[in-house]
């Protein structure tokens, strides 16, 4: 079984930073490429950014980009999420998810297959 858990959110001004992290337990559970989806009340959920395996290749939401930096760390079984100049539409609980279909990473939730419980983001203006 693997879990995931999101740490890091919080309320913010526009304009600010945060940090918001996943740590993945289980067997083989960095093994895969990773992803940060975003859900809105009333909304699907959003893609946000994905990483590959081994870090190297990355993706992102477009209203997110330059902004956001998704990084990991295999040995700690974390993926990151720096959020810059936040903005009140990022405003979402935040979730990651474990991609094992697509490679080099996935922006399409229906390739994930574990995901956590999510972590509130909410950025005031």
């Amino acid at each position: 079984q693997v879990q995931l858990v999101e740490s890091g959110g919080g309320l913010v001004q526009a304009g600010g930073s945060l940090r918001i992290s996943c740590a993945a337990s289980g067997r083989t559970s960095m093994s895969y490429p990773m992803g940060w989806f975003r859900q809105a009340p009333a909304k699907e959920r959003e893609f946000v950014a994905a990483i590959s395996s081994n870090g190297g290749d990355t993706a992102y939401l477009d209203s997110v980009k330059g902004r956001f930096t998704i990084s990991r760390d295999n040995a700690k079984n974390t993926v990151t999420l720096q959020m810059n100049s936040l903005k009140p539409e990022d405003t979402a609980i935040y979730l990651c998810g474990r991609n094992p279909l697509r490679y080099p990473y996935s922006i399409d939730p229906t390739d994930y297959d574990y995901w956590g419980q999510g972590t509130q983001v909410t950025v005031s203006s």
